[in-house]
């Protein structure tokens, strides 16, 4: 199970990414100030930290520093977006330094993807009654293999890492199909459509008014 230590000393911030990260299957410990989150530090084990810089008791930048020794991937969540900024919590080891305020959604994709990069995430999924192969991209229930297309594949994979949240319809086409969502356009839901019946998640992939589809899946 992938830990996750989330620092921000702005708790509904904290909650709301435990939620969602919590959703998306990792495991959440949250720190309010830089000198609890160095003591849990010291105690526990994790895959990946999620760092505020302007915090109490020691700054983020401060923490990098007892950090970096541990070996454990950092991604900087901060309000500081000054080009200076950005360039000194990379310069210092950070795997990426985001912006807030941020889309949930974006969260999960960059931690995702400094995850992967450390070789940290499960190569399977198991949700919804499906197997997903992220390596062999396969995906089978039941024991038999279902025939997707690939762009069918993805959209599968962006629900199955996303599950509870609600999915924009742009989010969606700009993750998958790359580029700017038409709003007239009725490609994502012909092939959300397609997908239901092919893997039987008629009542789980659930169309959102006015905003899009999420994923009722519980495993």
């Amino acid at each position: 199970m992938i830990r996750i230590l989330i620092v921000d000393d702005e708790r509904p911030i904290a909650t709301l990414i435990r939620m969602s990260l919590t959703k998306a299957g990792y495991t959440c410990v949250c720190a309010y100030d830089g000198l609890q989150a160095a003591d849990i530090l010291e105690k526990e084990t994790f895959d990946l930290v999620l760092l505020d810089i302007m915090l109490p008791g020691a700054t983020g930048f401060e923490l990098m520093d007892y950090i970096r020794p541990l070996g454990v991937p950092v991604i900087f969540l901060t309000a500081k977006g000054a080009i200076s900024d950005r360039v000194q919590g990379l310069r210092m080891g950070a795997e990426d330094y985001i912006v807030k305020p941020f889309e949930i959604v974006e969260l999960l994709a960059r931690v995702e993807v400094v995850l992967r990069r450390y070789n940290k995430l499960a190569s399977v999924i198991e949700i919804g009654g499906l197997s997903i192969d992220t390596r062999s991209m396969r995906v089978t229930k039941d024991g038999e293999d279902i025939p997707l297309t690939n762009k069918e594949y993805n959209l599968l994979l962006l629900f199955a890492r996303n599950p509870g949240a609600a999915l924009y319809r742009e989010t969606i086409y700009e993750r998958v199909w790359g580029g700017d969502y038409n709003a007239g356009s009725r490609t994502v839901d012909l092939h959300i459509q397609r997908l239901r019946k092919k893997v039987g998640w008629e009542t789980k992939l659930v169309s959102v008014h006015k905003v899009g589809y999420r994923l009722e899946a519980d495993g």
